[in-house]
């Protein structure tokens, strides 16, 4: 199964995110690909449209993802969110560590591990977001993230909670550029994540997928050795989430 996701970070208004919702879920409904089982898709809104996003979705085959949360679960933390409340109100999985949360507001390796352990003691699926900030060679590349990705899970796995995890590998080099990572750059990153996450038992059903400027060719190129995308900007579009969804199942 390939595993197809968005991200709208702060792109759009209220009523925008709603509208996309509600577009993406019929293409979902309907898309050979979805439906088959051959793609499963989330999408990943901001915190004010979590509820009414849900509510659009229903009990249709589309997943619902947080861009973050706290790794406190309650308590006097202003402007928090906690995994506690993001899963009473319906939320599958959370994105926890991207590059920008790592840049911008000075995330550590000990903030997202305190995070990835509150996913999982709340039920939610951690997205880890994992990627080297300049580019090296694939191998190089391999030895660095699976590295982030070890320290992100580490509490999670001594407190016998750990799980299966979504991994998306975007390399920080790549984030925002005009085009993704060169693919067989891709495809070997891809392959040495899923390697490290299959000889860690507790990860068992994990899935590894590639972000940072993905977009349409991407799978068809990888010939199956991509696991699938986490897009950002280039599927503000609904219909290019259907043009994606056409490189799993043509036509």
């Amino acid at each position: 199964m390939t595993l197809v996701g968005v991200s709208l970070k702060m792109y759009f208004s209220h009523a925008r995110t709603l509208d996309w919702a509600r577009r993406v879920a019929d293409i979902a409904e309907r898309h050979p690909a979805v439906r088959s089982g051959a793609a499963e898709l989330f999408v990943v809104p901001s915190f004010p449209a979590l509820v009414p996003v849900r509510q659009v979705l229903g009990d249709g085959p589309v997943l619902l993802g947080a861009q973050d949360l706290s790794w406190a679960d309650d308590g006097a933390f202003t402007g928090e969110v906690s995994g506690a409340e993001l899963r009473e109100i319906g939320v599958d999985l959370v994105e926890i560590g991207h590059a920008e949360r790592r840049s911008l507001f000075h995330e550590t390796d000990d903030v997202v591990a305190a995070k990835v352990l509150a996913a999982f003691r709340n039920r939610l699926r951690p997205l880890v977001c994992v990627g080297e900030p300049v580019r090296a060679s694939a191998a190089a590349a391999v030895t660095e993230v699976t590295a982030q990705l070890d320290r992100a899970l580490a509490p999670a796995i001594a407190e016998g909670v750990a799980g299966p995890v979504i991994v998306a590998y975007e390399p920080v080099w790549a984030i925002g550029a005009p085009a993704p990572a060169p693919d067989e750059h891709i495809v070997q990153v891809l392959a040495g994540i899923e390697a490290h996450v299959a000889a860690i038992p507790e990860l068992a059903g994990s899935r590894v997928i590639y972000g940072g400027s993905a977009g349409p060719g991407l799978l068809t190129r990888g010939q199956g050795r991509i696991g699938g995308l986490f897009l950002g900007r280039f599927a503000h579009d609904p219909a290019a989430v259907a043009t994606i969804l056409d490189e799993v199942v043509p036509g």
